[in-house]
């Protein structure tokens, strides 16, 4: 019986470092998956700085692109005389101008065609004024309001 025993008991013994090895092993594959998908994390994250970095250095650029074409544009004016600088500052203001009394007839012809074939006059109001309309506004006044002031205040 102690033959048997020892033998069982030392088998046993033999299969302790076998069992030892495989939940050290699992557990070090536990932590190698951990690193990984902390390295992941890191990577994208890494990643997202890299892209951030370089959407601002395209700004910076594009800014700086525009400060120094209107450094350039105001140079040239101011060596051109008062005149031409008077006519080159009202360049945009009067290409606005000119869009917005042309939006204002296609507008009000619109609505005349309408009104001679028999419109009613309150739906034919608000049914021309679209969703494309309202960002035309929105775009012109801001540009002239907030965007123009924004950047005055930000130099």
């Amino acid at each position: 019986m102690e033959t048997l025993l020892g033998g069982l008991f030392g088998g046993l013994l033999r299969l302790a470092p076998e069992a030892l090895k495989f939940f050290t092993q699992k557990g070090e594959q536990k932590h190698e998956l951990a690193m990984l998908e902390a390295e992941m994390r890191f990577a994208q994250v890494k990643g997202e700085i890299a892209m951030r970095q370089t959407e601002a250095q395209m700004q910076i650029s594009e800014l700086t692109a525009m400060t120094e074409a209107i450094r350039e544009q105001s140079a040239t004016a101011q060596a051109a005389g008062q005149v031409v600088s008077a006519i080159s500052a009202l360049v945009r203001p009067i290409i606005t101008y000119v869009f917005v009394a042309l939006y204002v007839a296609v507008k009000v012809a619109g609505y005349s065609v309408a009104v001679s074939q028999g419109g009613d006059w309150k739906e034919l109001l608000v049914t021309s004024w679209t969703a494309d309309d309202m960002s035309t506004m929105t775009m012109l006044l801001t540009f002239w309001f907030t965007g123009r002031v924004w950047e005055r205040t930000k130099q």
